[in-house]
């Protein structure tokens, strides 16, 4: 009986660090505007934009709530914001067509990436599902 409960006790202990290693980390530097992402896929580092000057990005960790393939911002303009992944709120790491701005803060307070790197993410995270962590200064 006791084999039992150890044997079954380990299998939990195993199935929880798959299913953990499973998840991608996605971590954002505010001070760098970089995106490492690490996954069953692989690694990667991909430059952002986040909050300009009278704007914030929330610090913190967080998991993904919602996604959505193509939202449209109703508070700024209907703004596109393709392979949307809501983290915060209305806070999303989401891809833009402002691929020049990317490595520098420029941003409402969410977090900007190359419409590839976003849609690479938005498969990524659906998938495996994801936790996002923010930090640093800007």
């Amino acid at each position: 009986m006791r084999i039992n409960a150890l044997f079954l006790a380990s299998l939990f202990v195993a199935a929880s660090v798959q299913s953990a290693a499973a998840r991608v980390n996605v971590h954002i530097d505010l001070g760098s505007q970089r995106m490492y992402v690490n996954s069953a896929r692989g690694s990667y580092s991909w430059p952002v934009s986040t909050a300009r000057a009278g704007y914030r990005t929330p610090r913190g960790v967080f998991s993904a709530k919602a996604l959505q393939p193509m939202h449209y911002s109703a508070k700024y303009d209907n703004a596109p914001m393709p392979h949307s992944i809501f983290f915060n709120g209305g806070y999303a790491i989401h891809g833009t067509y402002a691929t020049r701005a990317l490595g520098r803060p420029a941003s409402h307070g969410c977090v900007r990436l190359s419409p590839w790197n976003a849609a690479r993410l938005y498969s990524m995270v659906r998938q495996e599902g994801a936790t996002i962590s923010i930090s640093g200064r800007r």
